[in-house]
């Protein structure tokens, strides 16, 4: 079992790190800077746009008496030389003085400022196929290729942000340290197994990579040092709230030998957890534990203390072949992270061609850490408050076996679109209304673009929902409807994708406001600005070639996560709620979700499109 174990690991680990040699950096680093300027800027859309817009998304989601009092708040922003007037000018400024108006203070507002735990409130875990790494080799290639869409090529700043960074937590903000961008780019990865951390140097002393033999050879020294489990969980400390985490932090680096071994760790290309095998439960509920081990590690019985979560990428290897990752998500979205692990996934499938050197390795450096009262206390504060987070995480991994993306296509219509509106269609079915829902839109078209938001409760998609249980509607009608709420989708995700759509622009204008130090306008103040903002529904859709699905805690407490990749033929979806809302099931959101998908394939099927 051990061999069979820590041969998942090799495949892993080959080559990221020979991005980071001096020589391959300089010449990736020219190339990704003439690309780079290659892009556009992030643009300001136009006021009035983005206001006619805002007041069409809030339609379907409040009443038309709050609609009415907010049509008026909207007629007095709008005034010329008003308010917004003021505050779009003050955008202008700044997307014309910065390379993206809008990064900074997202990365700030989105995740530094944010204070809650890493762990399922903000960091996205990822389920590979149990059997993918089993004893197979590989390496990862020198560069990625530059990514496109539409044609356009996409901003690739967040690959160099994935590797040897790491989030530093910090009283009132955090802080995110790239090491990569240094004169001398970390060497190393870190282990952890049984909650005991170890530095592994990659390179030998000539500055070539380790082959995967070696690796495997390290990894399996480290394996045999650390079979005790009675050592402190150190990395528990990471899983808590950010201003407890902080005043840990410091006290933890307080101590010389402590922060070595936290610096070490800061520094290191990525973390590999090394898991104990998670309990033994029915293949039914099988992926959804392994769901769950990604996010939070099953709490301080399991595994959680062998993680360090502000580590930007975590790969877990269980003993029982799950293996998958956690990724801190501040340097970035889920997109790069899936197209690095399609990349890793087609190496480990090619075979090794380079052969292993005959020099015996130096044993893996064990990082130790002097344990005193008070850090033992912290320790035991967040055992506590994460044994309480792991209890409330209700997830459910499904996979839709009745068809996948290749059925909208073969209608003529978007599968995200599709995906989307049957969301929608559970949503109303299970609560009687349509929510504020989140679905992010990639940004990358532009110079360090981040996300917006696609609104997925439209005008037109309440008209869909609410015919599918009128008996006076023909099924015609039905299916004609079906067909304009995904082209509304589809007509909002290109809008959101060419940095037209509304919610960055709103953050904004608010946010220029808190920087003119004007009081915050009435708009952001209004009722209906909050509901908004509350999404009950927090979507993504991370396609990937790799059978894989990744998964995310709701953003509000009587919300849900969903994250879903449409393969060709299936479906895998993760589904996420919390216990403590009563309102909230992720196994019931899950029903609803298939048998909308199934309803609205009949839909079409029995109504096919007319050819005139």
């Amino acid at each position: 079992m051990l061999g069979q174990r820590l041969n998942l690991v090799p495949s892993f680990l080959a080559k990221p790190s020979s991005w980071l040699k001096p020589v391959a950096l300089r010449k990736l680093r020219g190339r990704y800077l003439t690309h780079q300027e290659g892009l556009p800027h992030l643009p300001v859309p136009p006021l009035q746009q983005t206001l006619d817009r805002y007041l069409l998304a809030l339609e379907p989601v409040i009443s038309e008496e709050e609609l009415s009092h907010t049509k008026d708040l909207v007629r007095e922003f709008r005034k010329p030389g008003g308010v917004g007037d003021r505050l779009q000018k003050g955008l202008e400024r700044r997307a014309r003085k910065n390379e993206n108006w809008l990064s900074d203070w997202w990365l700030k507002t989105a995740y530094l400022e944010y204070r809650l735990p890493v762990v399922i409130h903000s960091s996205p875990g990822v389920v590979l196929p149990k059997q993918d790494f089993l004893d197979r080799q590989g390496q990862l290639s020198e560069t990625l290729p530059v990514e496109y869409l539409g044609g356009k090529p996409l901003c690739m700043n967040q690959y160099y942000q994935i590797l040897s960074s790491c989030r530093i937590p910090g009283p009132k903000r955090d802080s995110v340290v790239n090491y990569a961008k240094g004169k001398k780019p970390p060497t190393h990865i870190t282990v952890v197994h049984n909650f005991q951390f170890f530095q592994l140097d990659v390179y030998s002393s000539n500055g070539s990579p380790l082959t995967t033999d070696q690796i495997f050879i390290q990894l399996e020294k480290i394996w045999n040092t650390s079979l005790q489990t009675n050592k402190e969980p150190i990395g528990i400390l990471t899983s808590n709230h950010r201003n407890s985490w902080a005043k840990a932090y410091n006290n933890l680096i307080k101590d010389k030998t402590n922060k070595e071994s936290v610096r070490t760790i800061e520094k290191s290309i990525f973390t590999v957890c090394l898991d104990a095998p998670i309990p033994r439960v029915s293949d039914d509920v099988y992926k959804s534990r392994v769901a769950a081990q990604m996010l939070h590690g099953g709490g301080s019985r399991w595994n959680s203390g062998n993680r360090w979560f502000d580590k930007t990428l975590q790969f877990i290897v269980a003993e029982d072949g799950s293996c998958g990752l956690v990724y801190e998500h501040a340097p970035s979205e889920g997109p790069p992270i899936v197209a690095l692990l399609d990349h890793i996934v087609e190496y480990t499938k090619k075979p090794e061609l380079v052969r292993s050197p005959m020099v015996p390795l130096p044993m893996p450096k064990k990082l130790r850490f002097n344990i005193t009262p008070e850090i033992k206390n912290d320790i035991e504060d967040a055992k506590q408050n994460l044994n309480i987070m792991v209890q409330d995480l209700d997830i459910k991994v499904i996979v839709f076996h009745q068809f996948g993306k290749n059925f909208p296509k073969s209608q003529k219509i978007s599968p995200d679109a599709f995906i989307q509106v049957a969301l929608q269609l559970a949503y109303y079915r299970m609560y009687g209304e349509l929510c504020s829902t989140y679905e992010s839109a990639s940004l990358r078209m532009f110079r360090l673009g981040r996300t917006d938001t696609i609104r997925s409760a439209s005008v037109d998609v309440l008209k869909f929902v609410q015919s599918m249980s009128a008996d006076n509607i023909q099924d015609q009608e039905k299916a004609e409807l079906l067909r304009r709420a995904t082209q509304a989708h589809r007509n909002y995700t290109d809008m959101a994708i060419r940095g037209n759509a509304i919610d960055r622009h709103l953050l904004g204008l608010k946010l220029q406001a808190i920087e003119d130090l004007v009081s915050i306008p009435e708009l952001f103040m209004d009722t209906a600005y909050a509901v908004a903002m509350h999404f009950n529904l927090s979507t993504s859709q991370v396609p990937a070639k790799t059978d894989c699905v990744m998964c995310f805690g709701p953003v509000v407490p009587d919300g849900y996560g969903v994250c879903y990749n449409p393969m060709a033929e299936h479906i895998n979806f993760a589904i996420s709620a919390f216990n403590s809302c009563s309102e909230t099931n992720a196994a019931r959101m899950s029903h609803y979700l298939e048998q909308a998908l199934l309803d609205m394939r009949l839909l079409l099927q029995s109504n096919p499109k007319s050819k005139l």
